[in-house]
C-alpha cells in the first residue's frame, strides 16, 4: 500500500525474512487458533457439561418409577376391591343378624326400664295425691279446732266477765251496805 513501511499480508502472515514472523508461526495461524478453542469446547462438554447423560437418566428413572407405581396402585386397588368384597359378603350380614338379635334384646330391657318408670311416677304421684289429701284435710281440721278453741276462749271470756260484773255489783253492794251500817253507827 503506500507508504513505504512493511505491510504484513492478510491472515497474519509475515514477509519472510522478518524477525517477527518467526515468532508469530510458531504460534500458529487463525485458523489453527479456531481449531484450537473448538477441542478445547469439545473436551470441556464431554467432561464437564452432562446435561444429556443426565436427561437421558430422568427420563429412564421417571418412567421406571410410573410404572412401578402403575402396578403397585393396581395392587392396592386390587386388594381393596378382595377386601370390600369380602366384608359386603361375609362380615356385614353376620354383624347386621347380630345387631339384630341384640336390639331386640335390648328394646325389651328397654321396654322393661320404661314400664317400671311409669309405675314408679305414677306411685308416686299417688303418693303425692295422697298427701295433698291428708294436708288440706289436716288443715281443715286444725282451723276447725281453731275456731273452737276462740270460740270457747269468747265462750269462757264472756263467763268471766259476766262473774266478774256480778261480783263488782256484789261488792257494790256489800259496801253500800257496809256504809249504811258505818253511817248508823257514826250518828250515835
Amino acid at each position: 500500500m503506500s507508504g513505504g513501511g512493511t505491510e504484513t499480508p492478510a491472515g497474519c502472515e509475515t514477509a519472510p525474512g522478518g524477525s517477527r514472523g518467526k515468532k508469530r508461526d510458531s504460534l500458529g495461524s487463525a485458523g489453527s487458533a479456531h481449531l484450537i478453542i473448538k477441542d478445547l469446547g469439545e473436551i470441556h462438554s464431554r467432561l464437564l457439561d452432562h446435561r444429556p447423560v443426565i436427561q437421558g437418566e430422568t427420563r429412564y428413572f421417571v418412567k421406571e418409577f410410573e410404572e412401578k407405581r402403575g402396578l403397585r396402585e393396581m395392587r392396592v386397588l386390587e386388594n381393596l376391591k378382595k377386601v370390600i368384597h369380602e366384608t359386603n359378603e361375609h362380615a356385614l350380614p353376620t354383624c347386621r343378624a347380630a345387631m339384630e338379635g341384640s336390639l331386640d334384646a335390648v328394646l325389651q330391657r328397654l321396654q322393661a326400664a320404661n314400664d317400671s318408670v311409669h309405675r314408679l311416677q305414677q306411685r308416686e304421684h299417688e303418693r303425692r295425691k295422697m298427701y295433698n289429701e291428708h294436708l288440706v284435710t289436716s288443715e281443715k281440721e286444725h282451723r276447725r279446732q281453731w275456731e273452737e278453741v276462740v270460740e270457747e276462749h269468747h265462750h269462757r271470756q264472756a263467763q268471766v266477765d259476766g262473774e266478774h260484773r256480778r261480783a263488782v255489783e256484789r261488792l257494790k253492794e256489800q259496801y253500800a251496805e257496809m256504809e249504811k251500817d258505818l253511817a248508823k253507827f257514826s250518828t250515835f
